[in-house]
């Protein structure tokens, strides 16, 4: 027998050299001192940029509660269900409860 010495490169694996485009360079940074100067200001700020952020504030403040009450709302559902799914695992038929006003006759 025989071996063919071209057996290891017909396996199928081969390594295939990648070339990146090396003649582009990265662009270069642009100057710190010019890209800081449109948020520096002079003076006071305007009463209409202040009521503008309080007003942005508020709104964020709003959504960070609506957030909170939707979390707890789901945390008590889970509760519940869990609570629930227990009573029912363990045989017991008379699970959930039921809200009874009495009237009076």
């Amino acid at each position: 027998m025989s071996m063919n010495k071209s057996s290891s490169e017909d396996n199928g694996d081969r390594v295939i050299p990648l070339r990146g485009n090396r003649t582009s360079h990265p662009p270069a940074p642009a100057p710190a001192d010019d890209d800081l100067r449109r948020f520096e200001q002079e003076g006071a700020e305007s009463p209409e940029a202040y009521r503008h952020r309080m007003k942005v504030n508020l709104a964020a403040l709003a959504f960070v509660l609506v957030l909170i009450g939707a979390a707890v709302w789901m945390a008590d559902a889970m509760f519940t269900m869990r609570k629930n799914q227990d009573c029912v695992l363990t045989g017991r038929r008379t699970c959930a409860t039921v809200d009874y006003i009495p009237q009076a006759r």
